[in-house]
């Protein structure tokens, strides 16, 4: 109770100044809508109705007027998001999930960029008829869950996807341009021909020049666009800074999602495991293998944020807040969580899917922000309750069973027994196959195929994915 009566003092006070005139008119928007007690307000405003399948992607303009969605139908849908109404949709031409849509800056909203499981980075543009021509800007070997635009303009789109390559597109040509082949580390801290599938990359706002990456290993990789306009001939895979935690280097950890601030800090999200903020003075230089562990004990901490779980899909994280104040993230538990970004203190959790909440995209301009997950619906999320909202009574119960989740995850590993008796068995299994083989007369092909296939570990199904059998087609692959 005293501290929902300090929350109220303080925006009387913000109030008061500005109707005083000791707050100048655009600070006073700014310090309201960053305000725990507005944030503490934030309940459902509504739901969006409109695709099949479930919803990866959603992301508003540059205004903030319009919002543009993805799913697993392979369907762009644009929303009016404040009337709660669509606007119009359109097939991507796609061949399979839309994993992330964006629409690019001063396009009056026309040209629509989007990636796929299938690997297509494709184009939408809305003609004068209203009809929507698409078409193919470029492939990936493999999924491309992330896509990014050049702050401010309408041509430079970035993707990166499971090949580990990084393109680069401009939308007044018709080509692609590779940047580089991202590639792992090696002892020697020279790169490998070992591929790290990637699955986010971000440009930070405020020195365009440079963009980070994060994909199947533990760092963060920050490269800077002007060495490879310098020289082309010469690949772009020599990072310019890296980050990881230090207890997470050497770890069985990837990257699912990254965000840059306004002010160049660094959000990581990585697998199963917690969320680091990172400032510039913390990266471990363009060669980490090379830092000594007596430098690495020196680094500074980043920001951490739990509470969640990161383990079922490829997960995003952003900020939130005009000058991005709280950080939010999407949990397998179904839940969004909202935490200060200084101090990480969780401010808010509400539920925001039946199953999986796996992508929230902040408003540019106001306190509100979107939410998509495995159901077949967006949420908007609005500080609109009457009072602040308190959090749920089983807040530590989710976050204690998420918690839980990952250190039993952790824990599976082989000992040296189990992997003994595996051994054993398999020579046994291969002694029997033999003695039969010997034992008959005639062996036909097919039997043949299968009891080498049972030897070599595959079951029936797993035998049968390798002549093409990919299972259920309908079961959601999500960003």
């Amino acid at each position: 109770m005293e501290f929902r009566g300090k929350v109220l003092r303080d925006e009387f006070t913000e109030v008061f100044k500005r109707e005083m005139g000791f707050s100048r008119p655009r600070c006073f928007p700014r310090r309201i809508s960053a305000s725990e007690s507005l944030v503490k307000r934030i309940t459902l405003y509504g739901k969006l109705n409109g695709h099949k399948e479930c919803v990866n992607t959603v992301e508003f303009n540059s205004t903030g007027d319009v919002l543009v969605s993805g799913s697993d139908d392979k369907h762009v849908i644009f929303w009016d998001w404040a009337a709660k109404s669509k606007t119009f949709s359109y097939s991507s031409g796609h061949l399979d999930n839309i994993f992330q849509a964006r629409i690019m800056p001063f396009t009056d909203d026309r040209k629509v960029v989007t990636s796929s499981c299938d690997g297509q980075v494709r184009l939408g543009q809305v003609l004068e008829n209203g009809q929507v021509d698409t078409k193919r800007l470029g492939k990936h070997q493999g999924r491309v869950y992330k896509l990014d635009i050049e702050p401010g303009s309408p041509h430079i789109v970035y993707s990166c996807g499971e090949d580990g390559v990084v393109q680069q597109f401009d939308l007044r040509g018709n080509s692609a341009t590779k940047l580089f082949h991202c590639s792992s580390f090696t002892e020697l801290n020279r790169q490998s021909r070992n591929s790290i599938g990637l699955n986010a990359i971000v440009i930070d706002p405020r020195n365009p020049n440079y963009f980070a990456v994060g994909g199947s290993d533990e760092y963060a990789r920050v490269y800077d666009i002007r060495k490879h306009q310098l020289d082309s001939s010469n690949s772009l895979d020599r990072p310019v800074n890296t980050f990881c935690p230090r207890h997470l280097v050497g770890a069985d950890v990837h990257i699912t999602g990254l965000a840059y601030s306004k002010t160049s800090e660094l959000l990581v999200s990585y697998n199963d495991e917690l969320i680091y903020l990172f400032q510039k003075n913390m990266g471990m230089g363009p060669t980490p293998l090379s830092v000594p562990p007596e430098e690495l004990q020196k680094l500074e901490k980043p920001q951490v944020y739990s509470g969640h779980r990161n383990s079922q899909t490829v997960k995003g994280v952003s900020f939130f807040g005009p000058t991005d104040d709280y950080v939010l993230s999407g949990s397998d538990c179904g839940h969004i969580f909202i935490w200060k970004k200084k101090g990480a203190k969780l401010v808010r959790l509400m539920v925001g899917d039946k199953q999986i909440v796996n992508h929230l995209q902040s408003h540019p301009c106001m306190p509100i922000f979107a939410s998509c997950g495995i159901e077949n619906s967006i949420k908007l999320w609005i500080p609109m309750a009457d009072g602040i909202l308190p959090m749920p009574g089983d807040a530590e119960k989710v976050m204690e069973s998420n918690r839980q989740g990952r250190e039993d995850h952790s824990l599976i590993t082989l000992t040296p027994d189990v992997i003994m008796h595996v051994l054993r068995l398999q020579r046994r299994q291969t002694t029997a196959y033999i003695e039969r083989r010997y034992d008959r007369d005639d062996i036909d092909n097919d039997d043949e195929d299968e009891e080498v296939a049972y030897l070599l570990g595959f079951s029936d199904g797993e035998a049968s994915s390798e002549e093409g059998f990919t299972g259920n087609s309908t079961e959601c692959n999500i960003s």
